[in-house]
């Protein structure tokens, strides 16, 4: 495909690794940091609005997000959307499709992205040869069904303003960790309508919602940069703050 390019030539080593150093992220020991450099295959680039693992696909290879926004969303037959949730640098996608049969979701790049790749063939070497990386796999697939388990309270539980004021406060302190904010503002790269999909509401209901999020001096939203204006009211909305309170892994 024109729109998934192979970046062998330009390869990050893992060594400069610019997600190495973010108080947010546990690093490698030296011996974590030859396994993880001799599982990588390359790299990949994939425009914006690309989507490079499909639903009910099998997946080669998975992938650790190297730079750029992506979603994990499933469709309907009618062609109705639903966003799980949002892969980030450091994030892990394609798992599913490396250990079952298929995937489940789809995930399309939100930006151009990098991705580092890492041939499925070769997660059983890693699970054989470094326990400690062998956990910090699982521990992934652990946070990304906690991540899920969150969105579904929202989805099934939360009124509306709740379930917004969350997802964008939980959205804010994940850019945060990764270094995207700049003090208390983001140029978030998703529309409105992607935020809709994500919270199960109409376009429509979701404008209205952030509106109210406005008036409440919580949040300023405009032309995409998003500033969080009072973060202890914006948390009193979504029912508590978001704190990160350890390193997580990643690979």
């Amino acid at each position: 495909m024109d729109n998934i390019a192979s970046n062998n030539g330009r390869t990050t080593p893992c060594v400069i690794c610019p997600l190495r150093g973010r108080k947010a992220l546990r690093d490698f020991t030296a011996s974590e940091l030859a396994v993880v450099q001799e599982l990588k295959a390359g790299e990949i680039r994939v425009q914006s609005g690309t989507s490079f693992l499909r639903q009910g696909s099998r997946s080669e290879q998975l992938f650790t997000v190297l730079k750029g926004w992506a979603f994990r969303y499933k469709m309907l037959p009618d062609g109705r959307r639903q966003i799980l949730n949002y892969a980030l640098p450091a994030d892990l996608v394609g798992l599913q499709g490396s250990l079952m049969d298929e995937m489940e979701h789809s995930v399309e790049a939100l930006t151009d992205l990098t991705l580092c790749a890492f041939p499925r063939e070769k997660l059983w070497t890693l699970y054989s040869n470094s326990p400690s990386l062998a956990f910090d796999i699982t521990w992934l697939a652990a946070r990304e069904e906690q991540l899920i388990d969150d969105h579904l309270l929202s989805v099934g539980q939360r009124t509306a303003l709740e379930r917004t004021a969350h997802v964008l406060l939980h959205l804010f302190v994940r850019a945060q960790e990764v270094g995207f904010t700049n003090n208390n503002q983001i140029q978030f790269p998703f529309t409105q309508q992607h935020l809709a999909d994500t919270l199960g509401m109409s376009l429509v209901h979701t404008n209205k919602t952030l509106k109210r999020l406005h008036a409440a001096n919580a949040i300023r939203w405009k032309d995409r940069v998003f500033e969080l204006v009072d973060r202890a009211a914006l948390a009193n909305i979504a029912g508590g703050d978001i704190q990160t309170t350890r390193q997580r892994p990643f690979i």
